[in-house]
């Protein structure tokens, strides 16, 4: 097999996230669980890479948090990127993954002791499932889930090739 067709799983799952999404999610898990939040981002594509960026925010009654989140393709080792800036920030490193198919990725999270998944299901062209699940003892609990609709008129299979 060639490398472009293993890749093509990637990049269709990245296109598919391209565009604007907005949504509610909830805080299913923690200190903060039942804390409920609406979200809306804008997802794009890094020119000549394998990756994806998410920019945009969350709000939670009149205060809004800026959210983004930098994916990219590393070689051999992978992928890598950053959640609201990395662990070295307010966020998260993401320090591995893969896509799963052209529907669902899953990246592994870490931040000091902490460790985790995000997890992206777009069960069809427009919407999108995202849930972020931490590490306690040996399982994996979810702590933030998200639901995400598309709102601008994008057709995926529009979407011409670079």
């Amino acid at each position: 097999a060639s490398g472009a067709s293993a890749a093509e799983p990637d990049k269709q799952f990245f296109q598919s996230a391209e565009g604007k999404w907005v949504g509610p999610g909830e805080i299913v898990a923690g200190k903060y669980k039942g804390t409920k939040f609406n979200c809306s981002f804008t997802g794009s594509t890094p020119d000549g890479k394998m990756g994806m960026t998410l920019d945009g925010g969350c709000r939670v009654g009149m205060f809004t948090q800026q959210m983004s989140a930098r994916i990219e393709r590393k070689g051999r080792e992978g992928y890598r990127g950053s959640f609201m800036g990395g662990a070295a920030g307010a966020g998260l490193d993401i320090v591995g993954g893969n896509v799963v198919d052209a529907r669902k990725v899953v990246f592994t999270i870490n931040r000091n002791q902490l460790r985790g998944v995000m997890q992206a299901r777009i069960p069809d062209d427009n919407s999108v499932t995202v849930t972020v699940a931490v590490r306690v003892s040996d399982q994996l609990v979810p702590v933030i889930g998200m639901s995400l609709k598309r709102v601008d008129t994008v057709e995926v299979g529009s979407i011409a090739p670079n």
